[in-house]
C-alpha cells in the first residue's frame, strides 16, 4: 500500500482544502479504509452544496483545479449524501495497473 501514499495524501489534501475554503464552519470528518484492493477515503461535511467540476478553466485562474487534480490521481471518486444533510466526497485508490491504463478520466459518479 506504500505505493498509494502519494496519491492518497494529495487527494486528502485537496478535499480537506475544499472544506476549509467552501464550508462555512470548516468542519469535516475523515474516514480512511484499507481495502483488499486498495484504499477508500471519505470526507464528510455539513454543507449540502455539491462540489463543482469546472467545464472551462482559465490558465490565470487561482483556484478550481482541485477536483480535476483529484480525478487525475485516484481511480474512482464520487459524492453522496452525508450525515445531517451534508455530503460525503469519497475516492478510491488501487495499486498500479498494467502500462497504458490511466487513473481518473471519467470515473467519478454523482
Amino acid at each position: 500500500m506504500a505505493e498509494l501514499a502519494d496519491s492518497v495524501e494529495l487527494a486528502v489534501s485537496e478535499l480537506v482544502a475544499n472544506v476549509v475554503r467552501h464550508v462555512p464552519d470548516r468542519r469535516c470528518a475523515l474516514l480512511v479504509l484499507r481495502q483488499t484492493a486498495g484504499v477508500r477515503v471519505e470526507v464528510a461535511d455539513g454543507s449540502p452544496q455539491p462540489p463543482r467540476v469546472p467545464t472551462e478553466l482559465s490558465p490565470e485562474a487561482e483556484g478550481g483545479r482541485g477536483l480535476v487534480l483529484l480525478d487525475a490521481v485516484v481511480d474512482k471518486w464520487g459524492v453522496g449524501p452525508g450525515p445531517g444533510g451534508g455530503k460525503t466526497v469519497w475516492f478510491e485508490c488501487r495499486p498500479a495497473r498494467p502500462p497504458g491504463q490511466t487513473r481518473g478520466a471519467g470515473n467519478h459518479s454523482w
